[in-house]
């Protein structure tokens, strides 16, 4: 398992992506720039709806009405920030691989993700039943506490990668 998750990060180091990105000057910064944009557009909506799942602003908002305008843009930055992290990581993946923080950032945004799939694919189907409720269900707000814990782990995991 580790010898072929090796051999992708090397693949993907030492691929055009790769090169262009450590040898064009400014092109390192502009990539983390936009990393952090991406970043912001994802976790700024998520959080906002997660907080409504939890019951804030439950009297000015109806959680679908909330999804309906919070996830898409969260989605738009998910787009952004996969697209930028790999492109990141393509400058040194091996090295990046093997800092201290990485298992976190990686196991955090897996954790994160699948935390999206299960509430989509389960207690959102049947969210006409619960969505004018004073107190959202328990899995709903166990999911909203499990996004914003994980979010965060990934964002404190991501710039530990450069000092660990």
């Amino acid at each position: 398992m580790f010898e072929l998750l090796n051999f992708l990060l090397k693949l993907l180091q030492d691929s055009a992506i790769g090169d262009t990105v450590r040898s064009a000057e400014l092109l390192y910064p502009v990539l983390e720039a936009s990393h952090i944009l991406g970043i912001a557009l994802l976790v700024g909506p998520a959080f906002t709806f997660d907080l409504r799942l939890l019951g804030v602003g439950h009297r000015v908002v109806s959680v679908t009405t909330a999804a309906r305008s919070l996830l898409p843009i969260s989605h738009i930055g998910f787009a952004i920030a996969v697209i930028t992290g790999i492109v990141l990581l393509s400058a040194q993946a091996t090295v990046v691989a093997g800092t201290g923080a990485a298992p976190w950032k990686f196991g955090l945004l897996f954790l994160a993700c699948l935390n999206v799939l299960v509430f989509h694919c389960g207690i959102y189907r049947r969210v006409g039943e619960w969505m004018d409720a004073a107190m959202t269900p328990i899995a709903a707000r166990i999911g909203a506490s499990v996004s914003l814990i994980s979010w965060t782990g990934v964002i404190f995991a991501g710039r530990l990668l450069a000092y660990t």
